[in-house]
């Protein structure tokens, strides 16, 4: 298994109580210490403008930028987001975005694509929010883009849409064939067929038996049309406390909640810790978390990305996460 680390940005209330001007050399000393060690394969952001679980007026930095940061402050590590909103940005644009950032790296970034979902953000943006259908059918007139742009370095295309016509995109991506896709969302009828016909990685849920239904889905639609199935990875993402005894787990989710509650208030605070992590398979002890975590290899899974929601604040659940479930699942 190869594992991913979210560097936190604000989005999920991960930066609360730190001066912003602090923020950015935080951010960077945690993909630092990530680039520095060999646990970590590669680093992540999340593709978002609000925080979640409800927008507040706390930063949320921006994905792009963060990676061009994270290129030019690594030297290891590679740089993806979980994932890029299809339409917040023109395609053709974004290609030529990632292309500047894969030199700047050395060709270490990875492209998460999906449709977008956040209603709210879309809004307040000015993107409307389309209906579900059109999202996706903009996703895969976007995904054709980049595959042309990234390998020709132009870029040509009538879509319903959009519409480039002869958009150069130069230089190109050092990464030979282009950058890798991630086409992140488990929507079975038309994700994970965008997934089969363009994907290297796929990315949904991390639950056994909804993993192992989403992964005969996407096998039948790479039968469909005519890709290979073994050759795409699929990985999961991971809300993820872990404690060396069940009673220091516990402690740390009190602590999330408790740094939460004056942004959310104490029921909503309670409630998104419950959610998000009370049932995580990634949340527990180190030997608790190895045997959730085998159950989802065993089916296929083969990256896991894992989202601490402290270590802005502590580092020492990574550590241990480092000593004792990296070794034993790798």
């Amino acid at each position: 298994m190869r594992f991913g680390i979210f560097i936190p940005q604000g989005w999920r209330l991960d930066l609360v109580d730190i001066d912003p001007a602090a923020q950015w050399g935080v951010m960077r000393d945690l993909a630092q210490r990530a680039d520095a060690g060999d646990a970590w394969e590669s680093i992540w952001v999340y593709d978002h403008f609000h925080t979640v679980p409800v927008p507040t007026e706390e930063a949320t930095h921006e994905a792009w930028s963060l990676m061009s940061a994270f290129a030019a402050s690594t030297s290891r590590v590679r740089l993806g987001q979980m994932c890029t909103a299809i339409s917040y940005r023109n395609p053709a644009y974004l290609a030529k975005v990632a292309a500047t950032v894969d030199l700047i790296s050395g060709g270490r970034l990875e492209m998460g694509i999906g449709a977008g979902w956040y209603e709210h953000e879309w809004r307040a943006y000015g993107y409307g929010f389309p209906p579900a259908g059109e999202r996706l059918a903009r996703l895969d007139e976007g995904v054709q883009i980049f595959k042309q742009a990234w390998t020709t370095g132009k870029a040509t295309l009538n879509g319903k849409h959009y519409q480039v016509d002869e958009a150069i995109v130069r230089p190109l991506p050092l990464q030979e064939g282009g950058i890798p896709l991630w086409i992140a969302g488990g929507g079975e009828k038309v994700t994970l067929k965008i997934a089969a016909k363009y994907a290297q990685y796929t990315n949904f849920s991390g639950e056994p038996d909804e993993f192992a239904r989403k992964s005969e889905l996407l096998r039948g639609h790479c039968a469909t049309v005519g890709t290979d199935f073994d050759a795409i990875t699929r990985s999961s993402n991971f809300n993820t406390v872990v404690g060396s005894t069940e009673a220091e787990v516990q402690d740390r989710l009190a602590a999330l909640e408790s740094r939460l509650t004056p942004h959310l208030g104490a029921e909503h605070a309670a409630q998104h810790v419950k959610d998000l992590f009370r049932s995580s398979p990634a949340v527990g002890t180190p030997e608790q978390i190895v045997e959730n975590l085998s159950r989802v290899r065993d089916l296929g899974l083969s990256y896991a990305i894992h989202n601490f929601p402290e270590t802005a604040y502590d580092t020492s659940g990574v550590e241990l996460f480092e000593r004792e479930v990296i070794p034993a699942l790798r």
